[in-house]
């Protein structure tokens, strides 16, 4: 159970700081540029909230049980990246069948980055929730 919380809130926290990071690089080039006239002037916080906290229970809940069975970092990359390809993928996918702004270079770019970010929270979660037991490997 500690193994899982610790897991749970050291990838939010990677989740996050990545998605903060991305979301001030690239908000006005690709999301701003794209989507402007359909875009809020400011973020409704409660859902924008249950994004994160749903996201990294999936990689919880999915990802976290293989990683811990093959004891490596690289399987909770792996499995995360998927994670966030499907995850990711279902949300661009129905913008782009959805909405006119809805680009398929938005979609290609926010799924590798959900494929990205996922992975790589679920891999620092896994290895720090890991630390001090002997099964803690990269490959």
């Amino acid at each position: 159970m500690r193994k899982s919380v610790v897991f749970y809130f050291v990838t939010l926290t990677a989740y996050l700081a990545l998605d903060t990071i991305w979301l001030d690089l690239t908000s006005a080039s690709l999301y701003r540029a794209g989507l402007g006239p359909i875009l809020l002037s400011s973020l409704r916080k409660a859902p924008g909230i249950a994004v994160y906290l749903l996201e990294v229970l999936g990689l919880l809940v999915f990802v976290m049980p293989r990683a811990e069975a093959s004891g490596q970092a690289s399987t909770a990359l792996l499995y995360g990246g998927w994670f966030g390809v499907f995850t990711y993928g279902l949300y661009d996918l129905a913008n782009y069948a959805t909405l006119r702004h809805w680009s398929l270079r938005l979609v290609c770019t926010d799924v590798a980055w959900g494929a990205a970010v996922s992975g790589l929270s679920a891999a620092i979660g896994w290895s720090i929730a890991s630390r001090g037991r002997g099964r803690r490997r990269f490959l």
